[in-house]
């Protein structure tokens, strides 16, 4: 595979201009003073040991005056790097702090087999030196936008993050590449500020706009108030974290991409406002949707400059806001979209004139009439099906010629499963990108939730830097050792089976993530899928999945150090796990409607055993741990009540999602199964345990078996489960022998 747009480009920086950059290092440290180097100050907290070997420069765009030339369109979107040097003496060049964090990073992966990422690294294996490279690394993206996070982000990867995480991540996302950053932090104190100035009173607000796992959701109008209300000490804290992350995005050279005002109201708008034109919107999967204010409305123009105005006080300013409206069935009523698209519109450019309108692609959004209406130069959209659907063919002509990013969500609801269609990636997106005239210009990284499937994450990532399509047999081939640290058969075998199982699906099915396991399902004989939007079969052959397991179990000691190492022997380990759920549940349906009561006990003891070894599984690794998600929500709390009312916002949002309405009318319940500690050992095992024992009990008596209020069962126990533990315990290499063991 070749990785970049050209082979070698003549570039600035040469061995007189990397001594130069040492020696004015050299000098700057004598003085104790320093220009600003956020890319130098970023490595030294991932590698505090390396960090002073390596000289970071920031140069101009290609082809203009100072920067790296021959590398291609040289337009003032374009971003490329140049890393040279020697032993321990390194030089990246890049076009923003962002793209030079890129450059190392790639650096370190193929010259030096190390590797982050936001699931698990390995920098155990670096030598004392850096190692040098015999030729400049020269990359330039084939892409201007290379855009991160679903919408849903902040609620399924983590509502209560702080700093620590948060600084990381950023710092991760540079590495791979990325220089637009949709964040939704912060939006409820702007909410909360702005309708204080039309008629709503402090307590009201607070109690309207929902918990910070929810939020999300309330965001995109879809629903309010639940997890809530939020405290003036809790908006505080949000939006003080807010505004470190956005300082830090702006400090990489990346965009902040925030949300932008649409029209959403608070409950009786038009009372407290005479006039106001208000849209109710209805239902959404169980929850009564906040109304719309016609855009057109001389109320919508002060709000949206009220909106506005107290966003940039609070976070500043952007190039880039993300406008949803009427997402997922939302109703214009009598209003007129195109008309309303316009009016929203003029609200963004008169706040901030040249902005570009962020869209979600998903279901029919953007519709037609929007597009048509608007500047379509300025709107750039995120593509959630690029992957997904077979019929998904001409972006071109379904969104007439505006510029899109190739985009995909891998996974729903931040379910643990592991894999992609990554077949798809390495076909379309290239064969999209250089169809004549093309629209797109950007990559769109948009899991439900972030922080999984590391190989997915990197393979994806690459893609803005690779010159021509992806082979994925080389690339995977290559990623064991970027991995662990080292060559390794074992690895690689490992690997190659990942790959033409969990990663070798494609949309043919019209799917996009890979199948659930059933342990987390609400509990039926005849279920299929955890989720209600999750597949219903296996997408791949699990028994030749197993195959991956004794196979990393085989990798050298040596190359099973690492966080990265450990992460993925859990994953593989918790998946092969999994999939025995699918094949035992068929087993015990078929003993149960032959009455076979001794076929049935016997089955329905080992799928409490393989339950048993997922929980023992899980329970080693800190990212598979309910008691962690609990303790960062209770942290975040300033006394009992509120403490309890965010731990009850963020296991709710893992398990019923909602209120009755929502769990079961709406098919909510479960969305966002995960395999982690404390809800397999708790939560899955009480529904199966519960479940099968009314079955046992309907076979001994020769009855029907007594029904399950499941939602009273399983609000019941987010209420009042037991604490679970915040560290992680067990030896993962024991646990997956004892699994091994087994199959």
């Amino acid at each position: 595979m070749n990785i970049g747009r050209r082979t070698v480009l003549t570039a600035l920086g040469s061995s007189a201009a990397l001594a130069a950059a040492a020696s004015g290092a050299a000098a700057e440290g004598a003085t104790g003073s320093r220009d600003p180097d956020p890319a130098g100050d970023a490595l030294a907290r991932l590698l505090p040991d390396h960090h002073d070997q390596v000289t970071f420069r920031t140069v101009p765009r290609p082809d203009s005056k100072g920067g790296i030339k021959g590398s291609g369109r040289g337009d003032d979107k374009t971003d490329v790097f140049r890393v040279s040097g020697s032993r321990g003496r390194i030089l990246v060049e890049g076009t923003t702090p962002a793209v030079q964090l890129t450059g190392f990073h790639q650096y370190l992966r193929r010259h030096a087999h190390a590797h982050f990422s936001w699931s698990g690294e390995q920098t155990e294996s670096l030598p004392g030196q850096l190692p040098g490279l015999a030729a400049p690394l020269v990359r330039e993206a084939n892409v201007a936008h290379r855009f991160a996070f679903n919408d849903t982000n902040d609620g399924y990867t983590g509502p209560y993050h702080g700093w620590d995480y948060w600084e990381r991540e950023l710092d991760v996302l540079a590495l791979h590449g990325y220089n637009e950053v949709l964040l939704y932090l912060g939006a409820d104190s702007v909410y909360h500020r702005t309708f204080q100035e039309f008629g709503y009173g402090d307590a009201e607000m607070r109690a309207w706009i929902a918990g910070p796992a929810h939020q999300p959701w309330w965001l995109l109008q879809n629903m309010s108030g639940f997890g809530g209300p939020l405290s003036q000490r809790l908006l505080d804290r949000r939006a003080a974290l807010a505004r470190k992350i956005v300082g830090r995005i702006r400090e990489l050279g990346m965009t902040p991409v925030l949300p932008g005002y649409f029209g959403t109201v608070p409950p009786g708008f038009a009372d407290r406002n005479p006039g106001a034109h208000v849209v109710p919107q209805g239902g959404w999967v169980g929850f009564t949707r906040p109304d719309w204010l016609d855009p057109r409305d001389p109320h919508f123009a002060r709000i949206a400059e009220t909106f506005y105005r107290v966003q940039s006080e609070l976070l500043g300013d952007s190039t880039m806001y993300k406008l949803d409206l009427l997402h997922e069935g939302g109703r214009p009523g009598d209003v007129p979209v195109g008309e309303a698209a316009k009016a929203v519109e003029k609200a963004l450019r008169t706040a901030h004139p040249g902005a570009i309108w962020n869209i979600l692609g998903w279901q029919t959004n953007p519709r037609r009439d929007i597009l048509d209406a608007v500047d379509r130069s300025k709107m750039f959209i995120v593509d959630g099906l690029s992957d997904r659907f077979p019929s998904v063919t001409d972006r071109d002509k379904d969104w007439a010629g505006t510029p899109y990013a190739f985009g995909s969500i891998w996974n729903f609801g931040g379910h643990t499963t592991m894999g992609a269609n990554a077949p798809d990636w390495a076909s379309l997106y290239e064969s999209w990108r250089t169809r004549p005239n093309s629209s797109l210009d950007g990559i769109a990284l948009m899991p439900e939730g972030a922080d999984n499937n590391p190989a997915a994450f990197a393979l994806f990532s690459d893609l803005p830097w690779t010159d021509g399509p992806v082979d994925l047999k080389t690339w995977f081939e290559q990623w064991p050792a970027q991995r662990y640290g080292g060559d390794d058969a074992h690895a690689v075998a490992a690997w190659d089976v990942l790959r033409r199982t969990a990663y070798g699906t494609t949309r043919a099915d019209s799917w996009s993530e890979g199948h659930d396991g059933l342990f987390g399902a609400r509990p039926s004989l005849g279920v299929r899928s955890g989720a209600s939007w999750s597949p219903g079969a296996l997408r791949y052959d699990a028994g030749e999945f197993a195959r991956a397991l004794p196979e990393l179990l085989a990798v050298a000691p040596r190359l099973r150090r690492s966080s990265a190492y450990t992460y993925d022997l859990t994953d593989v380990t918790r998946q092969t796990v999994s999939h025995r759920s699918r094949a035992l549940l068929p087993r015990i349906k078929a003993a149960y409607d032959a009455k076979d009561r001794g076929a049935f006990d016997e089955l329905t003891a080992e799928w409490f055993t393989w339950l048993g070894l997922l929980e023992e599984t899980v329970a080693t690794h800190p990212r598979h741990l309910l008691g962690r998600w609990i303790a960062d929500a209770r942290a975040w709390g300033a006394d009992d009540e509120e403490r309890d009312r965010l731990e009850y916002d963020a296991v709710s949002l893992v398990t019923v999602w909602g209120p009755r309405s929502g769990a079961d009318s709406g098919g909510l319940h479960d969305y966002a199964n995960r395999e982690w500690a404390g809800l397999v050992g708790g939560l899955y095992t009480l529904r199966w345990r519960t479940y099968f024992d009314t079955l046992a009990t309907a076979l001994a008596e020769g009855t029907a078996p007594k029904p399950v209020d499941w939602y009273a069962l399983e609000d019941h126990w987010v209420r009042t489960h037991p604490a679970y533990p915040a560290r992680p315990s067990g030896d993962i290499v024991r646990v997956a022998r004892k699994v091994a063991a087994r199959l």
